[in-house]
């Protein structure tokens, strides 16, 4: 189906980076760089100069840590979208809450898309993303809090709960009143699962993208990742570029990411491969 979100309409042969901003001090990549508003208004720019199509805007780092209120989350993510709304009035802006009320807060800013890392934890931003007319990404979480760990979770098939849930969730979004072309599903690379479980999800992504739902994975630097290689968060870049090109080739759409240069740069070569984009240049063995 066509993927709607704020003003634009993308092709389902168009593979799409998300690029990741975050207004924390403890992210797990980024630290505090991208804290202040001058700091994080500048990364946006930044990103939609690299090729971002989509930017994520988080307020709560997604592990353990310091709390940060509903009212603090509103204050770090209200006024980013604000701002980058009057300076690029057309790219699409999505903010990363598990919370109806800063998902409320963020959409009268000017948010064009929930991203709900937590699998409807609160029931309510559903409503409040059907409430704003705005887009909604339903991830599998294992049903875990949020910014809490996996604790060896156990699926029969964990391809297959993942597929159950985040359809459940969008069909749940549509009966609230989400338009069916502004939503997301996400496996949760890292959420409630093992690396052994997240590899599989990888390998078996066919199973998501046939349901039909636009798919969109959160890939960059993770744990699932870090695990495969024995590396730490600033040298995963690789691995996360191995990753994107597979789930590019399975029928993924929207890719998370950190690294927008690089990563659209392998979703132009997978396209190219695919017969989805020309090459930029076509000059050798032509005279």
């Amino acid at each position: 189906m066509p993927l709607r979100l704020g003003t634009k309409v993308f092709g389902d042969d168009e593979l799409l980076v998300m690029a990741i901003v975050n207004r924390t001090r403890d992210s797990f990549y980024d630290g505090a760089r991208t804290f202040e508003l001058d700091a994080a208004v500048a990364a946006v720019d930044r990103a939609v100069a690299d090729g971002a199509a989509i930017v994520d805007i988080g307020g709560v780092r997604a592990g353990a840590g310091p709390e940060v209120d509903v009212e603090e989350e509103i204050r770090r993510t209200v006024d980013v979208v604000a701002a980058v709304r009057r300076r690029h009035s057309d790219v699409v802006l999505s903010v990363d809450t598990w919370r109806a009320e800063v998902g409320r807060a963020v959409a009268e800013a000017g948010a064009d898309l929930l991203n709900d890392a937590w699998g409807g934890y609160d029931p309510d931003l559903a409503q409040a993303a059907a409430e704003a007319g705005i887009g909604l990404v339903c991830t599998h979480a294992g049903g875990l809090a949020p910014r809490t760990d996996p604790d060896h979770p156990y699926y029969d098939d964990v391809t297959g709960d993942v597929v159950t849930t985040v359809v459940g969730l969008a069909e749940r979004a549509v009966s609230l009143g989400v338009a069916p072309e502004s939503i997301l599903i996400d496996p949760g690379h890292d959420f409630g699962k093992t690396t052994a479980q997240s590899l599989r999800i990888t390998r078996e992504l066919e199973r998501l993208t046939a349901t039909g739902w636009p798919v969109l994975v959160a890939l960059s630097r993770k744990d699932f990742i870090g695990e495969t290689l024995g590396l730490p968060a600033t040298d995963r870049l690789e691995g996360t570029l191995a990753a994107t090109a597979v789930e590019a080739w399975l029928g993924a759409r929207v890719f998370r990411a950190h690294d927008v240069v690089a990563t659209r740069r392998v979703l132009d070569t997978v396209a190219s491969i695919r017969g989805d984009r020309p090459p930029a240049v076509a000059r050798r063995g032509l005279g």
